[in-house]
């Protein structure tokens, strides 16, 4: 697994980057936060490149973060909630990488993102075009075909407790 990726996807505010760091540490890893990246390589927030550039631009710079990130190993890398959207995104990680679903339930989702200042332009425009909901159900479709193995959360648990369930799931993989 050292020379592998153990990619995080899932809907904004499901936990990727709070329990990709836990697996991490867990697993003897680097971690990487997608989103972070892509900030550090264009010299912007996520919410400036959306306002500058628009959504397409980020889009394009996630695709490369992908490819980029896929050809290195031995990391945790959790996605932007977008990004397992697009069929060759999740081609391109699951290349070094095994694809971790983590999915969280819409009410404990809609708890978590009241809570988190965190500024996430598709949300605000789901939110303001009262599409939560159908934004919710066309992603996790869509990461649910990307997912190598899915990590059902239907409450609040520690973060440390679902990567060792993550690791537990994928040591079974590897033994089959």
């Amino acid at each position: 697994m050292k020379g592998r990726n153990l990619v995080l996807c899932g809907f904004m505010g499901c936990g990727k980057s709070t329990v990709g760091r836990a697996l991490a540490t867990q697993a003897g890893l680097a971690f990487v936060d997608m989103d972070q990246y892509i900030v550090e390589q264009a010299g912007l927030p996520v919410e400036a490149i959306f306002a500058r550039y628009g959504e397409p631009h980020f889009r394009s710079l996630e695709a490369q973060a992908c490819k980029t990130l896929s050809q290195q190993g031995g990391q945790v890398i959790a996605t932007g909630g977008g990004a397992l959207t697009f069929a060759e995104n999740a081609k391109a990680l699951r290349q070094n990488g095994i694809i971790i679903l983590l999915d969280v339930s819409l009410p404990l989702l809609q708890t978590r993102l009241e809570r988190d200042p965190t500024p996430r332009p598709v949300l605000q425009q789901a939110k303001r075009e009262g599409s939560l909901e159908a934004l919710h159900a066309s992603r996790m479709a869509l990461y649910r075909k990307a997912a190598d193995l899915t990590v059902s959360i239907r409450q609040e648990r520690p973060a440390e407790e679902i990567a060792s369930d993550i690791l537990y799931e994928i040591n079974g993989l590897f033994e089959k």
